[in-house]
């Protein structure tokens, strides 16, 4: 493709080092460019804005102009996590790519290949002190794999194309520097092809690995399998390995839009987001076997059992737990490898008993608050996502923000092969479902796209309302409004602290999104709810549900250490003691049937 594309006849200027990185991003398969506009960003603004008018219109790239640049690279990061593509985004030098860090940190742990512009001062003023300097290619080396600056219009080539093969290769986030003046050069004539996204490797494991592995599962009555997101593309491998050797399967958050489908072997999740019968399986078996998982809650772990860790990554061999057997690989090809040298179990009572186990945890503790409460306010957040649940698209994307959101989706968003489930899940950032959302619905525009928000991370970016306006992007907000921090609320609680600074104003957050000129309502009887889900999931466009939801509902872990019911009973009397009787009182009216008991 020609360097310059967009100019018309009458521009007399050469091609400038913008117009090289726009047109190397186009060669990449690039369409789009999360940012805000200004100053030092200027001359590739500029260099997008030819791309994509005159006779190249439709072929260049668009620029999304968000409402702050954190949300740029969020947004990027979901693109790249649906899409497997090269995502990119965008800020002008100083406070402008500085707010993109909390995004980029996201997306580089998340492993996603991203591409962030990061425009600097002039040249000449660099290390004098000038109007909002900083050195973003220091800054940045953190949350990325590669970070340079792009000091000459010879280098510029080059540089671009590392950054394009550092993101796809190393897989995550490379950070290009480039000084305004510097992207307004004249580029070179010569130009390096950039190499189309290269296939991904097959990791085979050792042979002997692999037969130590299938000796120490004959070996074992007992086998339990952990799954994490390294079994992706590997479901039916995984699934025919639990049937041979009679194991139950649990996951990890990540994993479990993986295996969880279509698995007559799911125990569950475990963690502080936990449910079911996953934490007893891993510590009632013989051998635990780890698959594609670096999961990072130790305390969740055994460290009494036997175990075996399959991983594509031999640096996340052991570093969470104990390690008996490691086997370098991927999970497919490592399953297939082992299918035909392990015998098939002799007894199926370990995995028929954790299986039923899991059964009557969900249709107890899981289930309980989905059931019989048409009539309840405030309306629990469980029975909202359990309708939501039931209303959405097959192929559905739900974002969930960080927090009571993700252990809604955890326990409630019924993964089936199609449907993608994303989050800062390693992060852990607040605020990060909308402008997901956002990065989703502009990839995949005829794809329903669900943010599952917290009032708290919404109000961190409600300006991103006013960019599902200004490009009608058909996000549907679900918002679980309980006018606090409830995740943080329950940590205080299981640490002996009593609540404080959690509470926020009740806010009609529908009339904000109105106000903004986005459909939306709210609701606050739950038998208004499934009509509302529906009506807002069929409209065309953005439209948002702001459900007022109970503040006092806890998440609690299906496995309670004595510590933390300690600290539960030790806040419940310090609130007592400070005169919150009656908060006390309504908190375990609201999860009566699942408090934890000493």
């Amino acid at each position: 493709m020609p360097f310059g594309i967009g100019r018309s006849p009458q521009d007399k200027r050469n091609r400038t080092v913008a117009d090289l990185l726009v047109a190397q991003l186009i060669e990449a398969g690039v369409r789009r460019i999360y940012g805000i506009v200004g100053d030092s960003l200027n001359p590739v603004v500029d260099a997008v804005h030819r791309s994509n008018t005159g006779e190249n219109a439709g072929q260049g790239i668009e620029w999304i102009h968000v409402r702050h640049e954190e949300a740029a690279a969020f947004a990027a990061a979901a693109e790249a996590e649906v899409t497997g593509s090269l995502a990119v985004c965008a800020g002008s030098c100083g406070p402008g790519n500085l707010h993109l860090i909390n995004g980029l940190y996201d997306a580089n742990r998340s492993r996603v290949p991203v591409l962030a512009i990061a425009s600097h001062i002039p040249s000449k003023q660099i290390g004098t002190g000038f109007f909002q300097e900083t050195h973003p290619d220091r800054l940045f080396t953190e949350c990325s794999v590669y970070s340079e600056m792009i000091s000459s219009a010879d280098q510029a080539p080059r540089v671009i194309n590392s950054a394009i093969h550092h993101a796809y290769g190393a897989r995550g986030v490379s950070v290009l520097t480039l000084p305004g003046d510097v992207a307004d050069l004249d580029a070179p004539a010569a130009v390096p092809d950039v190499a189309c996204r290269p296939a991904p490797p097959r990791v085979v494991p050792d042979a002997g690995a692999v037969h130590q592995l299938a000796d120490a599962i004959d070996a074992a009555k007992k086998v339990t399998i952990f799954a994490g997101a390294g079994v992706r593309g590997a479901h039916d491998d995984v699934i025919a390995l639990a049937d041979k050797i009679a194991a139950p399967v649990g996951h990890s958050l990540r994993g479990k839009e993986f295996i969880q489908y279509d698995n007559p072997f799911d125990v569950g999740m475990s963690g502080l987001l936990g449910y079911g019968a996953a934490f007893d399986a891993m510590h009632d078996c013989d051998l635990l076997i780890l698959l594609g998982t670096d999961f990072p809650y130790d305390q969740f772990l055994p460290e009494s059992v036997r175990t075996a860790q399959v991983d594509v990554d031999p640096t996340h061999l052991g570093r969470r737990t104990r390690l008996d057997l490691a086997v370098v690989g991927d999970v497919g090809e490592t399953v297939r490898a082992l299918l035909p040298l392990v015998k098939k179990a002799r007894s199926r009572k370990f995995v028929d008993s954790m299986v039923s186990k899991h059964e009557k945890a969900m249709t107890g503790v899981v289930g309980a608050y989905t059931k019989k409460v048409e009539r309840t306010t405030p309306i629990h957040p469980e029975f909202v996502a359990d309708t939501l649940d039931q209303v959405a698209a097959d192929d559905a994307v739900f974002t969930v923000d960080t927090g009571m959101c993700n252990v809604w989706a955890a326990r409630y968003i019924t993964p089936n092969g199609k449907r993608r489930v994303i989050g800062s899940f390693i992060h852990g950032s607040m605020a990060n479902a909308l402008p997901h959302a956002i990065g989703v619905a502009a990839a995949q525009p005829g794809r329903q796209v669900v943010a599952m928000s917290g009032d708290g991370g919404l109000s961190m970016l409600l300006g991103e309302l006013v960019t599902l306006r200004h490009y009608d992007l058909p996000v549907k907000v679900v918002l679980f409004d309980n006018a606090s921090l409830g995740m943080v609320r329950l940590e205080m609680l299981v640490d002996g602290l009593p609540m404080f600074g959690t509470e926020s104003p009740q806010v009609d957050y529908a009339a904000v999104a109105n106000a903004i000129g986005i459909p939306a309502v709210r609701v606050e009887k739950p038998k208004d709810l499934r009509r509302a889900l529906q009506e807002a999931l069929h409209r065309p466009g953005p439209a948002l549900v702001d459900v007022v939801t109970d503040p006092r509902a806890l998440s609690i872990p299906p496995n309670i250490t004595a510590g933390q019911v300690r600290g539960f009973a030790v806040a419940m009397s310090k609130e007592i003691l400070g005169g919150g009787m009656g908060e006390v009182v309504s908190m375990a009216r609201a999860n009566l049937r699942n408090v934890p008991r000493p």
